[in-house]
């Protein structure tokens, strides 16, 4: 793989800045959107005065543990527009979720807050590899989802060649990949995985490609996964973060010459990790779930969003600014099965260790009398004789025991057998009947 660290002068500033000037932009920065949420947006006055806080007593980043959490059911409660800061005509973009699980989220954007979002997310490309003048092929889905406009913007501004191909015809998918020799890619891992898949079914080597990074997000995925795709592509898998409700894609990323973990762009988001059942905020280096105040947006600020996501902060590397672990999963994504916590990442993780069975699986939740039960559904590779798959299957079976505590069924399937992703891949499918 090329050797993509990057040359003296490449990177802005603040990246190396000293921790001091960094955590003094954050304080006033801190203030200003405090002040600008309490002011212009009813849920967050409301919020502040039910608790006895004041943009006032926000004097330090600490003081930010006074004020109230935001959740995702804020944000529904105020659909669509209830949560700007700002005149719904000075918003010039929206984007949603898909709100599989209820009214979906919207978020809005002024012109500002778009070039922001473009300098950030040009940011997370050049720390994955990307140069001006690189072929960008960007797979994530354009629309309503944050990814592939945010991707887009990006790298535009980096100065990327662009090719919006976005999600789906995976057969398309490889044939520009193989005419218009790309650098980079940028797409969810699962589908990356489709895309591989693809190119052997053409009979086309998948490390004979132009692909030099692949950036990887909108799911959880595992170091075992990174060295699976790096493997079978002969390039450099880097992971993205991001949640449209704080901005979309580059909140964070990871740094290509160390990969240890995302960079969060602190001088735009600020970090806090909190124990996900008592709210208190945990100290570095200690694993809870993810909360977000965005420091710069005009439109729509969130004030200590709670991401749902797992991970710990630790020391800058590559860059002055801390990092988060990499995610291993979601506390809404958690299955709880007999007493014991796991997290589909740890399933994959041990389907990696296993050279017959494929990364494409599923977790198949059901219920036999009162009791859960959990059926993990995983693809055999092509190369894999039927009996020997077999034989892995249970080995998985006794892997997952002795490594998570807990006993599932393991079904092993045809290759194609588990159903494919063209975005985020549906690792949990609940056929629990309704209690």
């Amino acid at each position: 793989m090329d050797d993509l660290s990057p040359r003296p002068g490449d990177l802005e500033p603040i990246e190396t800045a000293s921790v001091d000037e960094l955590r003094t932009l954050q304080t006033e920065r801190l203030h200003w959107t405090v002040r600008h949420a309490y002011d212009n947006v009813p849920h967050y006055r409301a919020a502040f005065d039910a608790v006895g806080v004041h943009p006032d007593d926000v004097k330090e980043l600490a003081d930010l543990a006074k004020l109230p959490f935001t959740a995702k059911a804020d944000l529904r409660d105020n659909y669509p527009f209830g949560m700007f800061a700002v005149p719904r005509e000075q918003v010039v973009r929206v984007h949603a979720s898909s709100g599989t699980t209820g009214k979906p989220t919207v978020v809005g954007y002024t012109r500002d807050d778009i070039e922001t979002w473009s300098t950030v997310m040009a940011r997370s490309i050049r720390a994955a590899g990307g140069r001006a003048g690189h072929i960008l092929h960007n797979a994530y889905g354009y629309g309503l989802f944050t990814g592939g406009l945010g991707a887009h913007y990006g790298a535009e501004k980096l100065g990327c060649t662009v090719v919006p191909v976005s999600g789906g015809m995976t057969e398309r998918q490889v044939h520009l990949i193989q005419d218009f020799r790309p650098d980079l890619i940028m797409v969810t891992p699962s589908y990356m995985l489709s895309i591989i898949d693809e190119m052997e079914r053409q009979g086309i080597d998948p490390r004979s490609t132009s692909l030099k990074v692949g950036i990887f997000g909108a799911e959880p995925w595992t170091n075992d996964m990174r060295r699976e795709m790096e493997q079978r592509l002969d390039m450099h898998a880097v992971d993205i973060y991001g949640l449209s409700e704080v901005m979309g894609p580059g909140v964070a990323n990871e740094c290509v010459e160390t990969k240890d973990g995302l960079h969060v762009w602190e001088d735009h988001f600020y970090p806090e990790i909190i124990d996900p059942v008592t709210g208190e905020v945990l100290p570095d280096g200690e694993v809870g779930e993810l909360v977000f105040t965005s420091l710069t947006k005009q439109a729509m600020p969130v004030i200590r969003y709670r991401t749902r996501d797992v991970t710990r902060l630790l020391p800058g590397t590559a860059r002055t600014m801390r990092r988060v672990e990499k995610i291993t999963g979601r506390t809404d994504d958690m299955i709880i099965l007999r007493g014991v916590n796991l997290f589909p990442t740890q399933i994959e993780e041990l389907i990696l260790s296993t050279p017959e069975l494929s990364p494409h699986f599923q977790c198949v939740l059901g219920r036999t009398g009162n009791l859960d039960n959990l059926t993990v559904r995983v693809e055999r590779r092509e190369t894999a004789p039927f009996e020997g798959a077999q034989e892995s299957g249970v080995l998985l079976q006794r892997l997952i025991k002795n490594s998570i505590g807990v006993t599932v069924a393991v079904e092993v399937v045809e290759p194609a057998g588990v159903e494919r992703s063209v975005g985020k891949m549906r690792r949990i499918v609940d056929q629990r009947p309704a209690r």
